[in-house]
């Protein structure tokens, strides 16, 4: 699954990698946490170019009775997200880049929970696949959310966790974001395990665990000096 990850990317950065014309200065996010507005790439349908815009994380599906629904679905399974009802409108019609620079998950240790954080070895920032979805409430409100797709781990994250997020591939991006693809074998080729010998990853302090924590101390290793994950037993 994906449930924290960081952002912490010049306003330059995010243009070049994103090819978006327009970004604003973002706040550096060192634990972003579920139900938090999330910086995604969309493609404006019309004129095909792409756009930064904040979402809210956990989809909503245009039918929930109320908004609380989002917090139950952060993640979407790569292998059913085209057959489950509350994602298969969204996969067809309403694909989205989540924006990010790594990622936590956690590994059971005697007992406890120790975080660790995942990142790209170039330490560039990079889209998980998302999908998004507009609600309205009752009262007319309206609150466009999203999700994030996983898929298996790679080498990389297995002695951590079974699954990770799908990070997609920039080459990718054009496909999976143009709305007018709607074959899910196209589409479900994307979603595949990021290569594990592009990525790092090291333990982090248990800080990360209260989402409340959003410093740079979060992802600073808890010593220089510990083995590389993909290197433990």
């Amino acid at each position: 699954m994906c449930g924290r990850f960081t952002l912490n990317q010049s306003a330059e950065a995010l243009s070049q990698v994103f090819h978006v014309e327009s970004v604003p200065d973002i706040a550096a996010q060192h634990n972003i946490a579920p139900t938090q507005m999330v910086v995604t790439v969309l493609q404006n349908p019309e004129n095909k170019k792409r756009e930064l815009k904040q979402l809210h994380w956990g989809l909503i599906p245009s039918w929930a009775k109320d908004a609380g629904m989002g917090a139950k679905l952060i993640n979407a399974r790569a292998e059913t997200v085209s057959e489950k009802p509350s994602f298969r409108s969204a996969f067809k019609h309403r694909r989205c880049l989540v924006v990010a620079d790594g990622f936590y998950e956690w590994q059971r240790q005697q007992g406890k929970k120790q975080p660790f954080y995942f990142r790209l070895q170039d330490e560039q920032p990079f889209g998980f696949a998302g999908l998004w979805e507009k609600w309205r409430s009752p009262s007319n409100e309206e609150i466009i959310s999203c999700t994030i797709l996983t898929t298996a781990a790679n080498e990389l994250l297995q002695p951590i966790h079974e699954r990770m997020p799908v990070i997609l591939e920039p080459q990718d991006y054009d496909l999976w974001l143009d709305s007018q693809v709607e074959t899910p074998q196209t589409l479900q080729q994307l979603l595949r395990p990021y290569p594990a010998s592009a990525m790092t990853a090291y333990p982090v302090s248990t800080l990360v665990n209260n989402s409340r924590h959003n410093s740079l101390e979060c992802i600073i290793p808890l010593s220089e000096k510990n083995a590389p994950v993909n290197q433990l037993n």
